[in-house]
């Protein structure tokens, strides 16, 4: 995969703006570890390499399970390694980025309310739109994963 454009050099104030969302989110009282599994399951679902690479890393860094990681496109069928508040924020993210013309369901926002403060739900939903523009931004401009680095490979390499 070579790289279309950097757009974090092709527009700092930009990025620099995004970055300002993710430091407000890292502020919040959500829990990091949740919002890295948000984070990853949104970049599963867009298909973006270089955010599912950066979020798995992420989450092994802070002790992450590597079963929890391997199971999470399927974490309705593995209930017992994903807690509560951790399968209520899954279903959400998922029903938020997979935006279709009905919107998203009554029961997911139910569900999601259930377990999240006001705040937390709405920081929750801010986090999932923030990893869709880095999603969108990343796969547009065809954005490497950082494992390509970490192994050596080159661009001549990728084929």
């Amino acid at each position: 995969m070579t790289q279309r454009l950097a757009y974090a050099k092709a527009a700092p104030s930009a990025f620099k703006a995004l970055l300002g969302v993710k430091a407000y989110l890292d502020a919040t009282e959500l829990d990091q570890a949740l919002l890295d599994l948000v984070y990853l399951r949104v970049s599963q679902i867009n298909g973006c390499a270089y955010c599912i690479d950066l979020h798995s890393q992420d989450l092994l860094k802070r002790g992450g399970a590597m079963d929890r990681l391997a199971l999470l496109p399927v974490w309705r069928e593995a209930p017992g390694l994903f807690t509560e508040r951790e399968r209520a924020a899954l279903s959400w993210a998922e029903a938020v980025t997979r935006l279709g013309e009905a919107g998203v369901p009554d029961a997911a926002f139910t569900a999601a309310f259930a377990v999240f403060s006001d705040k937390d739900l709405a920081d929750l939903t801010v986090a999932i739109g923030l990893m869709g523009a880095f999603n969108r931004l990343s796969i547009s401009f065809r954005t490497p994963p950082l494992a390509l680095q970490r192994h050596h490979i080159t661009q001549e390499e990728q084929i």
